[in-house]
């Protein structure tokens, strides 16, 4: 029997998401017209295209974890998901960013990627 591992991470996946989104909101209330930009900007990039938005949310994952940036890091984990991506594909994505990073990348991946994982995959979000 295959035990689930408890993993801690520096933030909640929940915690961040809800923070990005209303550190968004009020950005957008104070700079609209670059808020709005960015979001239209944004949704052609993970537009559906020659790579679907399953293999673009793996790509911005992997990015994210290169990047050391938590709050995407937990973003595209969740955008992963909700287009349907296996833990082991998530994991294997990361594991790229492993090549490119190092011990940098490969902490997040068994760090904040698995929680991540962990909490927004197996408990639902």
């Amino acid at each position: 029997m295959e035990q689930e591992q408890n993993i801690q991470h520096t933030i909640s996946a929940k915690d961040a998401l809800h923070d990005y989104k209303e550190g968004l909101g009020h950005f957008s209330e104070k700079m609209p017209d670059i808020a709005e930009a960015y979001k239209a900007f944004t949704e052609v990039c993970f537009q559906e295209g020659s790579l679907s938005r399953r293999q673009k949310q793996l790509i911005a994952l992997g990015i994210s974890v290169i990047s050391q940036d938590e709050y995407c890091i937990i973003y595209h984990a969740k955008g992963c998901i909700d287009q349907g991506c296996s833990e082991d594909e998530i994991l294997e994505a990361v594991g790229v960013s492993g090549a490119f990073g190092g011990g940098a990348a490969m902490s997040q991946t068994v760090t904040l990627v698995q929680g991540a994982i962990q909490e927004l995959h197996h408990k639902g979000h």
